[in-house]
């Protein structure tokens, strides 16, 4: 199955309500889906209520957490705030959760910061809590990480059963519990060393999205066709020299190849009708439909948002 292209934007932060609420109808404006917000103890709104107010100041455009650190909230209480968002932004919230990578984070927070293996099966057992939770259950759970007793969600979600869940990132652990679990899937192809201070973007390579599809195809099985997935797109740059372009970036990413960045889904480079192409291309290869990107990009996405949106 082929899924129609639908198109995401990161926002970060504005100075007042009339600012965040203006943001909010330009995302919507312009044609995207989706207005997400991060989730890091950094310089930008918390993500809840962020999301409440963009709800409230559109009419269409959807909300995502995106992601959701799932160390910094009980997963019951992810799951109150989820469904209470979903009832007043009237079934229009996707639901990004996440294992948090940032060791920054958990020292200001006095938490400790587990091996990331430890950090993926707390984030395996939370989203099976979320999803029972907003999809009505009376959940009673005495897990390894967390423990609930005969809690029911009160509101209800809109959205049935629940709220799309959404799980990104690289790591191979990771992606098998988005496989299992997660309604969309996003690829970033960034791997975090030295407690999040070192971004790696070796799997940037076309090839390791290879890999990492195969993953998702295998451990998903039966429900892979019903996956959409996502790519989150680090740079779009307009211009009729993509091969100049690739090349400057690579000052910034020296591991990478200009022919690597050209052939990334996490880049976007060319003329407008090249990067339309590119798109399609991706979709055919790896299936990838759902594309998101960061606020300083939304203008040169546009065009090409304006062309594929729902195609």
């Amino acid at each position: 199955m082929v899924r129609p292209f639908r198109f995401g934007i990161n926002v970060r932060t504005a100075g007042s309500a009339a600012e965040w609420a203006d943001k909010a109808r330009k995302v919507e404006r312009l044609g995207y889906s989706v207005l997400l917000v991060p989730d890091h103890l950094a310089e930008l709104l918390a993500p809840f209520p962020a999301l409440a107010a963009a709800a409230a100041a559109t009419t269409r455009l959807r909300v995502g957490t995106g992601v959701l650190n799932n160390d910094l909230r009980h997963p019951l209480l992810t799951a109150r705030e989820a469904a209470t968002l979903d009832v007043l932004s009237d079934g229009r919230l996707e639901l990004g959760i996440g294992a948090g990578h940032m060791q920054s984070e958990y020292a200001q927070m006095g938490l400790a910061f587990d091996a990331g293996a430890t950090r993926v099966e707390r984030l395996a057992e939370a989203v099976v809590i979320v999803k029972r939770l907003l999809e009505g259950e009376a959940v009673s759970v005495a897990g390894r990480h967390y423990r609930v007793t005969a809690h029911t969600l009160h509101p209800r979600p809109i959205q049935r059963p629940r709220p799309p869940l959404f799980i990104g990132g690289n790591a191979p652990r990771l992606l098998a519990v988005a496989a299992r679990e997660a309604d969309i899937v996003g690829l970033t192809g960034i791997a975090f060393r030295r407690g999040g201070a070192q971004p790696d973007v070796s799997d940037f390579r076309a090839a390791a999205v290879d890999e990492r599809v195969r993953l998702l195809r295998e451990t998903a099985a039966g429900r892979f066709e019903q996956l959409e997935l996502n790519a989150l797109v680090q740079r779009v740059i307009v211009t009729d020299d993509r091969h100049k372009a690739a090349q400057e970036l690579t000052a910034r990413w020296p591991h990478l190849t200009a022919d690597d960045l050209l052939a990334s889904p996490y880049v976007l480079l060319g003329t407008v009708d090249q990067l339309v192409d590119n798109l399609r291309a991706r979709r055919d290869r790896w299936g990838i439909s759902y594309v998101m990107t960061h606020e300083p990009f939304m203008d040169a996405l546009a065009p090409v948002v304006a062309r594929l949106a729902g195609r």
